[in-house]
């Protein structure tokens, strides 16, 4: 029970300490691993599991390709189907030739096993490509190509691993093309007829409502384990493709619904991934990690600077892709859990057969796993950057429903070079703020067009601040899932006339964002004092004059909207705030008084005209 908690403990640490300082979870992860393990011996995983140990690390795997499948939409690929399926098709042939040569004669492992080790590290994995588009943040094409690629090869590699082990071991007899080649075509059919299959039935379950909604989630997992189990049943190894073929055909199929489906496997999926590297890094050895010796980091860089590039190159012929998206996808190709994962099942196996070399397997993964994901994670921000490459940081706001108050705040923010976007199905409206040269979307955000065109790159945060209430709490509702609560923010259009009428009517605290400016306060008073003259000022603190003077000096009828710091951090003054301003910041507010002089200091009036 103690080591099930410390394990608990220790991804908790790792997963906060990845979102603090904007790296891969899987780095501080494999270090905690390393120290419950063969540092403090803390943690045996095949004493505490025993035979559970693989059949955990199977489903645990299968879980992940299927909720990363989820995310893979026709739509996003549009453009880059080409490359793509070049990256999971030949692609891996160039990255298995290098690695397997350079293993060969790098680390001195027969052709057998540095075959194996090659196949393995065909795959990029979903686990770490996406906190890494998250730190890095590249454009658009860069994203989706990383994307789609590292879900989609996570199958393929394992396959082609699957394929070389069954060589291996064909070896010992005469027919090792033939079963190697028989093994390819029941694998692939299995694979693809039991995940299609299986995804358009229950898809057709889940579209007419056969399953209540409160089962959907949980129901849904228990399905992928036993199409799993059942495609491992009819074919060995084929169970991490039907799977993945599953998910793929749920997310394409029209009238199902699975945004809570892919939330809870959004969850559970981190916690496996925690648990899985942990696991895995704890049953190393470090005799084994010495073993391997500095020859490892050769296999590193040949990935990086050989193998990488090389296949970026070949698949990316003839594409739209510019030269310079060419060079930051040929930089990013982190390895993760899947090769981890794959590497210490085979190597087990291929032990108990008699290779003792086979130990190496996963020393040696773990080093490339661990030298790609620093390297990339410490340059890759960089070289966004010098590429032009690097998608600024989300500090923009996109404003549901415009009016007077929306446009005036929206204006201000924009001279300071915040990227804002109205959102409206009232063209009145939206024609005025783009006369103010205000950007805009005609069509309602939570539309099917709005998922497919709406460019929410540079937007970080929401003001629900329409003049229908329900409609803000349901936009909130919808797009704390995409931003995260903490940047969602709603205003009611009116105040209630007392405590009971307000608490009958409100939608609950739990389904929508925070609480704007102050408990007083409400939209049709804004637009109000909009009409009336009101404006919005920037106020520049600094050392003589800081945020209790400001608050002093600030007449009681203005309002505090939001402030940003002189790196461009945009911080929203709600109800629940606890930050506080700092000499250096500005601050915007909505008055009707004219710029005053406070210890000397003058405000800066730079603001909107009354619209």
């Amino acid at each position: 029970m103690t080591v099930l908690v410390a394990i608990g403990a220790v991804t908790l640490v790792s997963q906060w300490l990845a979102v603090r300082l904007r790296l891969p979870a899987i780095l501080f992860l494999v270090m905690g691993g390393l120290l419950l393990g063969p540092t403090t011996g803390l943690l045996n995983p095949d004493e505490l599991f025993g035979d559970l140990l693989f059949p955990f690390v199977s489903l645990s795997v299968a879980i992940i390709l299927f909720e990363g499948s989820l995310t893979l939409k026709r739509s996003e690929i549009a453009g880059h189907g080409a490359v793509v399926r070049n990256l999971v098709t030949f692609g891996p042939l160039i990255t298995w030739a290098i690695i397997a040569g350079v293993t060969h004669f790098a680390i001195g492992l027969d052709w057998a096993l540095s075959t194996l080790f090659g196949a393995i590290m065909i795959v990029t994995g979903p686990t770490v490509i996406t906190p890494m588009l998250s730190a890095v943040r590249p454009t658009q094409n860069v994203a989706n190509v990383l994307r789609w690629e590292g879900i989609l090869i996570d199958p393929v590699g394992a396959i082609w691993a699957v394929l070389a082990y069954n060589v291996i071991i064909a070896q010992q007899g005469s027919t090792a093309f033939d079963d190697a080649l028989l093994l390819l075509l029941k694998l692939l059919a299995s694979g693809f007829v039991l995940g299609a299959l299986a995804g358009f039935v229950w898809g057709i379950a889940l579209r007419r409502y056969w399953v209540p909604q409160n089962l959907q989630s949980v129901s849904t997992l228990l399905v992928v384990l036993l199409i799993f189990v059942i495609a491992e049943r009819v074919e060995h190894e084929s169970g991490l493709l039907a799977v993945t073929v599953m998910g793929i055909w749920l997310a394409n199929m029209r009238g199902v619904h699975i945004d809570e489906i892919l939330d809870f496997k959004e969850r559970l999926s981190i916690l496996l991934i925690s648990a899985l590297f942990i696991l895995l890094a704890a049953r190393l050895d470090y005799s084994e990690l010495q073993a391997v010796g500095w020859s490892a980091l050769v296999v590193v860089l040949a990935m990086q600077l050989v193998a990488r590039p090389a296949k970026i190159f070949m698949c990316s012929l003839n594409s739209n892709l510019t030269p310079r998206e060419r060079l930051l996808l040929s930089w990013m190709g982190p390895r993760g859990i899947i090769a981890a994962a794959i590497s210490a099942l085979f190597a087990l196996r291929l032990e108990e057969r008699g290779f003792p070399e086979a130990g190496l397997l996963v020393p040696l993964a773990f080093v490339v796993i661990a030298g790609t994901v620093v390297l990339q994670s410490i340059t890759s921000r960089p070289l966004a950057r010098l590429l032009d490459l690097a998608s600024p940081p989300p500090e923009g706001i996109l404003f549901v429903g415009g009016n007077p108050f929306v446009m005036a705040l929206a204006e201000v923010l924009q001279q300071h070079d915040f990227r804002v976007l109205i959102a409206s199905s009232n063209w009145t409206t939206l024609s005025k703020a783009r006369m103010a040269g205000i950007e805009t979307y005609y069509g309602n955000p939570l539309s099917r067009h709005a998922d497919q065109q709406l460019d929410l790159s540079g937007i970080g945060k929401l003001f629900g601040t329409s003049m229908n209430a329900a409609f803000n709490d349901l936009v909130c509702s919808h797009f704390s899932a995409v931003m995260g609560r903490e940047n969602v923010f709603w205003l009611p259009v009116s105040l209630p006339d007392n405590e009971t009428k307000k608490q009958k009517h409100a939608m609950s605290e739990e389904l929508r964002g925070r609480r704007l400016f102050a408990d007083n306060v409400a939209l049709t008073g804004l637009i109000k004092k909009t009409a009336e003259g009101a404006i919005v000022r920037t106020t520049k603190l600094t050392d003589d004059f800081g945020f209790e003077e400001f608050s002093k000096a600030l007449p009681a009828e203005d309002i505090p909207l939001v402030a940003w710091t002189p790196s461009g951090s945009l911080k929203i003054f709600a109800t629940d705030a606890s930050w506080e301003a700092q000499p250096g910041w500005t601050i915007a507010t909505l008055t009707n008084s004219q710029p005053e002089t406070a210890n000397g200091q003058q405000t800066d009036s730079a603001a909107t005209e009354p619209l």
